[in-house]
Formats: structure tokens, sequence, C-alpha cells
């Protein structure tokens, strides 16, 4: 089985590595069919092993050492169990949509086969990632992602603000993985290894640094997976293509901070201080962020709120200690929230790259099977009975209502309250888009999309409505069905229906109400539309601080001290002793006679001086 688990990881990365270096010879065809027959076979093979792994079968081993220093070995190993099998299938497959997906969302790129190259790398990074079994490889993986993420942000170079955009999400991910770095550096200077296993076996007895450890980890994932204050990068990466902007939000680089807590699970379950933490971050980035996505009118951004959001409702599940909800509603989320991005593509190649909701409108009839599939994705998203979204959804929420910790019950009404948001602007973005009168150029009338971006949208959809009914055993009843039953009597369903009325009676047809109740509310709108003003709050205190920090550094360091003191000074202080010395170069012998006869008796008289004292 080694060899099978060696495939999966290498499967994309030799896609990678033809597509990127020898992209010219095999062309663009050449190109698609390398990589996506790299990911296939990396998600054959991991069904294979999740098979495997649902029998019993688990694996944590080594596959590589590649150095020993005093005492600390650092290897690369695989720990393959029901986590790790399940993320490899989550990611594979999503990815492996979003490869065939490409095909026709970048058809008339230039950049085609760089881009393949690419994402294909980056399911290599996420993989090692996911796979990992020891701090070091982890660690790989997670810069890895951050890597490739930074290339793919800013994939269209010549554009000034994918530039910003990636620049911007690589100085946030560095705050992030500042903590998390120092969180493994102490890791390896209490526990003396890098390994997952001797260091969960000896955290029991070493409990005083574990709530460090444990927040130092979870700043690194509060960059990763965007959670409050470090969203601020994931609503800017929009700037990529569609479905960069899909894999990373599904499957790839936004969960590993997610899938990190969750492995780290021995140690954070040591820690209820840090637990709390997680749990109350996690609330405030589910319903803040929400209500961000009610104001925006970019289809992209309004997912890309979407994500934040419920990103938070997993963090509150790790907070509750609810690992096993925050990783179904991970593997739940990837299904719907692909759908929804890559939904939201083949709008956007149908209106010839337009993605402002205000041009929109009228579609359902033009892209049918768009409209269907994002529909399923967006009743998931918000947690109606019966799909994916909800049997994962209320089960954070009914871990929140139960946790005991301090925080819990801000978290519950958080994530409570943002059930009525999920389906408020999940389903506005359903009417804008799809439904009342056409509002795009009539001149250049949409069509649907071609297979390649419509199957992966359907393959997808699938797995949005039926993948709660196949998980029943992270359920906290004894079958899907009473889960379901329970459902249409609890209070989250009924905010969802509120949600999706509130949608429909303010957007469904053209109307001033919206407008309105804006009006009214004013500054407070105001804040929530400017993402309460945290990219101009970062701006003033980092770029604009580290703007003031550099000219002072400039005028008082450089000019005054280096400059005006240390060269010029010194130089002004030699011209100062040689002006001094050229006095007495005058040029006249008598003068210079005069000086050494008066040296002379000066000598003579300090001699005698000498002699007599």
């Amino acid at each position: 089985m080694k060899t099978l688990y060696l495939l999966v990881p290498l499967a994309p990365l030799a896609g990678a590595i033809l597509a990127g270096l020898f992209g010219r010879a095999l062309g663009r065809a050449g190109a698609h069919t390398v990589t996506i027959l790299g990911v296939l076979v990396s998600f054959l093979a991991s069904c294979w092993i999740f098979a495997d792994v649902l029998e019993g079968n688990t694996f944590n081993g080594t596959v590589y050492t590649w150095l020993t220093s005093g005492g600390v070995t650092l290897e690369i190993g695989f720990l393959i169990d029901r986590l790790s099998a399940l993320m490899m299938v989550v990611v594979t497959f999503v990815s492996l949509m979003v490869h065939v997906y490409t095909i026709g969302y970048m058809a008339e790129d230039p950049g085609y086969q760089r881009f393949f190259s690419y994402i294909s790398l980056f399911t290599f990074s996420m993989l090692m990632l996911v796979m990992a079994n020891n701090f070091l490889q982890l660690f790989f993986g997670w810069e890895a992602v951050g890597l490739v993420s930074y290339l793919l942000i800013g994939f269209w170079y010549t554009r000034p603000t994918a530039i910003h955009a990636n620049l911007k999400a690589f100085l946030v991910n560095r705050v992030g993985d500042f903590g998390f770095i120092l969180g493994i550096a102490l890791v390896l200077a209490y526990f003396g290894s890098l390994d997952y296993a001797q260091v969960f076996a000896e955290a029991p007895a070493l409990a005083a640094p574990v709530t460090l450890i444990c927040l130092a980890l979870f700043v690194g994932a509060m960059g990763k997976s965007a959670q409050f204050p470090l969203h601020v990068w994931l609503p800017d990466s929009m700037e990529g293509p569609t479905p960069i902007s899909a894999l990373i939000h599904a499957a790839t680089m936004v969960t590993a901070g997610i899938f990190m807590v969750a492995r780290m699970a021995p140690l954070y379950e040591l820690s209820a201080t840090a637990r709390s933490v997680v749990l109350v971050i996690g609330g405030i980035t589910a319903l803040f962020m929400g209500l961000v996505a009610l104001t925006q009118y970019d289809i992209k951004r309004v997912v890309a709120y979407s994500t934040l959001s419920q990103l938070g409702y997993m963090t509150v599940a790790l907070g509750a200690s609810a690992y096993s909800a925050a990783i179904f509603h991970l593997m739940t989320h990837a299904f719907f929230k692909a759908v929804l991005f890559l939904g939201a593509g083949s709008v956007i190649i149908a209106l010839h790259h337009e993605q402002d909701m205000r041009r929109m409108g009228g579609l359902k009839a033009a892209m049918p099977v768009t409209y269907w599939t994002f529909l399923l994705g967006a009743i998931s998203s918000a947690g109606i009975p019966g799909f994916a979204g909800f049997f994962s959804k209320d089960a954070i929420i009914e871990a929140a209502r139960h946790a005991t910790i301090p925080g819990a019950g801000f978290a519950y009404l958080c994530v409570l309250a943002c059930v009525f948001v999920t389906a408020a602007y999940t389903f506005r973005m359903v009417f804008m888009a799809f439904h009342g009168a056409p509002r795009y150029d009539a001149h250049r009338p949409p069509h649907e999309s071609p297979a390649v971006v419509t199957v992966p949208l359907v393959l997808l959809a699938i797995p949005s409505v039926l993948a709660g009914w196949l998980v029943g055993r992270f359920l906290p009843v004894d079958s899907a069905w009473d889960f379901v039953v329970h459902g249409l009597v609890s209070l989250p369903f009924w905010l969802a229906l509120a949600g999706i009325a509130a949608a429909a009676i303010l957007y469904r047809r053209p109307s001033s109400l919206p407008k309105r109740i804006a009006m009214r509310l004013g500054p407070l709108y105001a804040v929530v539309e400017r993402k309460y003003g945290f990219d101009e709050l970062y701006a003033w205190l980092f770029g604009a601080g580290a703007r003031v920090l550099g000219t002072g550094l400039w005028k008082a360091g450089d000019q005054t001290f280096i400059d005006g003191l240390m060269v010029n000074g010194s130089a002004r202080v030699v011209g100062w002793f040689s002006g001094i010395v050229r006095l007495a170069q005058t040029g006249i012998l008598n003068t210079y006679a005069f000086l050494m006869l008066f040296g002379i008796l000066a000598g003579v008289t300090w001699v005698i001086w000498r002699f007599w004292s």
C-alpha cells in the first residue's frame, strides 16, 4: 500500500512538472491531458485508500529520512487514517472537477499550460499537507499551498489589482505563518520531536506549554483559513481566475487551517482556553462576514464572503470539540461551494466576464443547467433539511448549543443568527442573477456553457445533495432521517426559510425597498458595506505606518546619522583639521626656519626641565 500512498501526491506533481516545463511542446491539449490524468489517478488511488481505511486499516510510517541532527529526526512520512483519507478524496475530487472545468473557462487564455501546471501543483501541495505524520511535512505543505496561491491569485500579472491581491494574501499569511512556525518551534523545544504520535503521547504530561502552542498554531490557522482579523486577503483573491477561486475556497488552502486544528485535537483538548479563543473567533467570523455578503454586488465576492462565514462555522465546531462535525462541514462545504463558484464562473463566461449582479437577471431560461445546479448548491448552503449543508451545519449548531466552555453562548447566538443571514445572501444572489428582468447587454445574449463546464457542475451538485445521507455517523442522532425530521421543527430551519423569503421579497422583482432599507440603516449599512473598515485600518496602520517608519529611518537614520554624521560628518572633521594644519603651510622659507628654531628651542627646554626636575 505504501506505493499507492506515494502515488496520491506524486501523480499530480508529475502532471505539474510536465505541463510546466514542457507545456509548449505538449500544447494545450497535452497540458490539460497530463494534469487531468495525474489528478484522476490520485483520486482513484484516494478512493481505494479510503475504502481500505474504512475496513480498519491505517498507516503511520516514514517514507524518507531527510536528516538527523542532535537526536532530532527530520523526515517525510504519511499518516493514513479516516481524517486524512477523507481529505484526500475531497481534495482530489474537487480538484479533478476544477481541472475539467478549466478546459472551458480558460480556453482562450494565453497562459493555459501555466495555469494547469499551477493547479496541479496546488493539489500536490495540499495532499502533502493532509497526509503528513509530522510537523515538518505539515509546514512544507502549509507553505507550498501559500506559495502556489500567490502565483494563482496573481495569475493575470498584468493587472495591477491582481498583483495587489496576491501581495496582500502573501503578507497577511506571513503574519499567520509567524505564529504557526513559532508553535512548531515550541513543539520541538518542549517535546524534542516533530512526530505527531510522540507529541500527542507526551502532551498530557506537559500541560503547561500546551495552551501557548495551541494559540500559536491557531494564529497560523487564522491566516490560512481567513479567520477574523486575518480574513482580509480572501475576498481579494477573487482577482484570480474563477477555477482557482473555487479550488482555494472549496478544497485546498482555506481548509488547511481547519484540518490542522482537527489533526491537533489531542493538543487542543488539553486547553479549554485555546478552545474558547477558537470558538469566539469562529462565531465572529461566521456572523459578521456573512453580513458583509449581503452588501456585495460582485457575484464572486458574495461567494467569497460566504466562504469566510462557513469557515467560521467550522471553527466554532473545532472550539466546541466537535471535530467530526467540523470536518463533515468541510466536506459538504467543499461540494456546494465548488458548485456556487463554478456556477458563478459559468455565468461570468456567458456574460462576457461581467461580474456585477446588477447587470445580470433573467438567466434561468438561457442557462438551465447552470441555474439548477447553482440552485441546488444554494439550497445546500442555506441548510435546508435533506441537503448536505443542512446535516453538517445543524450538527455544528447543536454542538455549539451544548458546549460549556467560556464563549459558547456567544458563538451559539452567532451561528444561529447566521442561518438567516446565509439563506438571505445566498438567495439574494440566486434571484439577482437568474430571476427578474434581464439587465445584461441585449446585443450580446448569454448562452449555456459547454459540457466541460456543465458536467463538473452536475457531478458536484450530486454530493451537494446526497453527501449528508452518506455520513450519518457524524450526526448526534440515530439516523439521518431522524435528523431531517428534527430539523423540520427546529429554529434554524425556520430562520433559513425566513432568510429565503426576505431575499425573495427584496430581490426577486425590481424594487426600491433594498435601497430604502440601506438608507434607513445609514451608518450601520455603510460600516458593513466597507467591510468594517479593516482594509482602511490595515492600510493606515501597517501600510502608512510602514511608510512613516521607513521615512523616519531614511531621514533620521540614513540622511542624518549615516550620511550626515558618519560619512559626511567624518569628512567635515577631516576637512576642518586639514584647514587648521594648512595654516602652518605658508610656503615662506623664513616662516619654516622660524618654526624649526622654535621647535628646537621647545625640545631643548623640555629636556632641561626634565633633567633638573
